[in-house]
């Protein structure tokens, strides 16, 4: 097996692990507001994807357009999912929380699969699908839109935390949300930002991955496990330690399936995780909490 072949398998796993970055990212947003896992994230990934092949079909108003309004429409419904489904149990532990969002993800994808149906669905790729060459390395075009797509969400993230109120507001809530309703920060409100926006990511890496993998009403599971994974390697609580994380569970999990086999992929994506929970349980790029009592 030459060089070539590595690169190959590099190449794959970064493209495979952006999404897995940004899956991880939603589900960090999501934690760092409200401290709970929110296990219906991959379902925003899977939303994205068919809905865009949908509105594509239905309405025929071409790609772009369709992937615009696809987005849209799964951003509203995590807001939704916010208002309705998490907002009323609040007050709950964060176990009650963390299986009212499973219970979300079942609801959402029972829905997806009688109104949209079980078949698997693709959408044309972005510009084309005739392959790049070089170095004896074949590279998609639609891997070079998911990883500038992918760099551009996660430049414009950086800056809205760091730079709008609104960004500043939800990492407060992050630190101490206590404290951050008594300095008057509407808590409720940086919570609904944090579905809207983490629906609003997985959306867009439902919509870049599917010309690659295809999708389906059920593809939000194994995507949501692989980026809570991630989101575990790279560090929870640590946005973009996440997106690093699912960039190297990618590149991992290419680098198995090529040189042992793909029938392991899946398993030695989450034997990674479990290694990493015995050796540093804070990840890759967290930081250990210290308590004291």
């Amino acid at each position: 097996m030459g060089i070539s072949s590595y690169l190959q398998f590099l190449i794959s796993g970064v493209t495979m692990g952006s999404i897995y970055g940004l899956t991880a990212l939603g589900f960090t947003i999501i934690f760092n507001t409200t401290g709970i896992i929110n296990f219906a994230q991959g379902e925003f990934v899977m939303l994205g994807g068919i809905l865009s092949v949908f509105f594509l079909k239905w309405f025929d108003i071409g790609l772009f357009p369709s992937i615009l309004l696809a987005v849209l429409a799964t951003t509203i419904i995590g807001g939704v999912i916010e208002r309705f489904a998490i907002r009323p149990v609040k007050g709950a532990s964060v176990i009650n929380l963390i299986i009212v969002t499973i219970g979300v993800s079942i609801f959402v994808r029972g829905l997806t699969m009688i109104f949209l149906g079980k078949d698997t669905f693709s959408l044309p790729h972005f510009s084309g699908n005739l392959p790049l060459t070089f170095a004896g390395v074949a590279v998609m075009p639609q891997s070079i839109w998911i990883l500038a797509i992918t760099l551009v969400l996660l430049a414009i993230l950086r800056l809205f935390f760091t730079r709008t109120i609104y960004g500043k507001g939800m990492l407060a809530c992050s630190y101490n949300r206590k404290a951050s309703s008594l300095v008057g920060i509407g808590v409720d409100r940086m919570v609904l930002f944090s579905f809207l926006i983490s629906s609003l990511v997985g959306a867009i890496g439902g919509v870049i991955l599917t010309p690659v993998t295809l999708t389906s009403y059920d593809v939000g599971i194994m995507l949501g496990l692989k980026g809570f994974s991630a989101c575990i390697i790279g560090g929870l609580g640590n946005p973009f330690g996440a997106a690093a994380g699912g960039v190297l569970l990618g590149i991992l999990e290419s680098l198995c399936a090529g040189v042992i086999s793909s029938a392991y992929k899946d398993a030695f994506a989450f034997f990674v995780l479990l290694v990493l929970l015995f050796v540093k349980p804070s990840g890759l790029f967290g930081q250990a909490k210290i308590e004291r009592v």
